[in-house]
């Protein structure tokens, strides 16, 4: 936009924007959800068993929990044990290569663990992955 100045001269006005405090708070807030993300899927307390070998999860996964008063989740969600297989079903598209992940606190009885493995099956899932933390490098955990 041009205007005259009182003496005589074309002055255009000064319109640019200054976008580098909008990219300094959207690179903030970024760096903010990377942080929380990982913390959001672990609200529920379940100290799982440590192994020498863990997969880490990448893919988008579907994360069935059992804590340590045996209590059965399905992420955030706690689920009564005989709507496993009803909810697997309703959430997945394709069960035969559908990864679910399964974290089990390591003082639950295999008994209740079997039980929730058994109602995964049920659903058609073949794919489940047993999620552990790995053993430290002196052997202790």
């Amino acid at each position: 936009m041009a205007f005259t100045a009182p003496n005589g001269r074309t002055q255009t006005a000064l319109a640019d924007i200054n976008i580098t405090p909008l990219v300094d708070v959207v690179l903030v807030l970024l760096i903010i959800f990377m942080v929380t993300a990982p913390v959001l899927q672990s609200g529920i307390e379940v100290n799982v068993p440590h192994t020498r070998t863990v997969k880490e999860i990448t893919e988008e996964r579907l994360v069935i929990s059992i804590d340590k008063s045996q209590r059965v989740f399905l992420g955030n969600d706690p689920i009564n044990i005989n709507q496993i297989a009803p909810a697997l079903k309703q959430r997945i598209r394709d069960p035969r290569h559908q990864a679910i992940y399964l974290r089990s606190d390591e003082d639950v009885p295999f008994g209740a663990f079997a039980t929730v493995m058994d109602a995964i099956k049920q659903a058609g899932i073949g794919n489940v992955s047993i999620v552990t933390q790995p053993i430290d490098a002196h052997g202790k955990h």
